[in-house]
């Protein structure tokens, strides 16, 4: 096997912001992006709404023009914010893919609950598979903890405990989860799973027929009043890679809308 030296250790010195997502560093051969939450990371249909993808092509188009393409190795989903690793080459995609597969690439979120979990530190082993697999369901995408689902492991660390006057509860929790696997939804599932959904949420939070409704209707009123939040509180804050003996470290502060909501005017 041929062994590819990547440029990993001489990011260009400069943090930039397009209309879509900040740029938190960059080499040859790769992009670190902070994504804002509603930004889709990847088109699924032509015409569809500009994504995440399509702006990396826009800022990449002299790469790309050159041989270069654009591979999103932590792919987000729509609403979750933050740090995500872009490839610009080939030969850092399949490097960081065989890292992402041998569990050196580590993630960091910050999620905003709701409640006060009893304990400060949780060590949730709970497998993971499709709902629909197992038992009726009338969202597709929609996971479920099951003996017959696969591995799935999350550290969580409650980091705050704060109160706020809602028309839904008013104790939340500041938590730090830190996922083991990477299974479809996993933090989400794994922290309703403990009696602790992430606030916001249309499939996991107080009732799955809000993500129904916000499909037929879109943002609501109502669902604001039970929400809260337009989009799940879930933002990916750190981001380490171990290559060798000089591994990478990103760090992306919480977005407006969770720091707001954590600290009220």
């Amino acid at each position: 096997m041929v062994s590819v030296k990547l440029n990993l250790l001489k990011p260009k010195p400069h943090i930039i912001n397009n209309r879509n997502f900040r740029v938190v560093d960059e080499t040859d051969d790769w992009i670190v992006i902070d994504k804002p939450p509603h930004l889709k990371a990847h088109p699924s249909k032509p015409n569809g709404p500009y994504t995440l993808w399509d702006g990396l092509r826009e800022l990449l188009a002299f790469e790309i023009a050159n041989g270069g393409q654009v591979s999103i190795i932590n792919r987000l989903d729509r609403e979750t914010s933050g740090l995500t690793l872009v490839c610009k080459t080939a030969a850092a995609a399949r490097q960081f893919s065989m890292l992402m597969g041998k569990r050196r690439i580590h993630k960091e979120y910050y999620a905003i609950a709701w409640g006060w979990p009893a304990d400060d530190h949780y060590e949730i082993d709970a497998p993971l598979g499709r709902m629909g697999e197992h038992n009726p369901s009338n969202i597709w995408l929609k996971q479920a903890v099951h003996p017959l689902g696969a591995q799935a492991r999350t550290t969580a660390f409650v980091e705050k405990r704060f109160e706020r006057q809602t028309t839904n509860g008013s104790r939340f929790s500041l938590i730090r989860a830190i996922p083991a696997t990477g299974r479809t939804h996993q933090i989400r599932v794994h922290l309703a799973h403990i009696g602790h959904p992430v606030i916001g949420d249309k499939i996991y939070g107080p009732d799955e027929q809000h993500y129904l409704a916000f499909i037929d209707a879109g943002w609501t009123e109502e669902l604001k009043q039970s929400l809260l939040l337009q989009r799940h509180a879930l933002h990916s804050a750190v981001l380490r890679i171990e290559d060798g003996d000089a591994p990478l470290e990103w760090h992306a502060p919480l977005p407006a809308d969770m720091a707001a909501f954590i600290s009220p005017p």
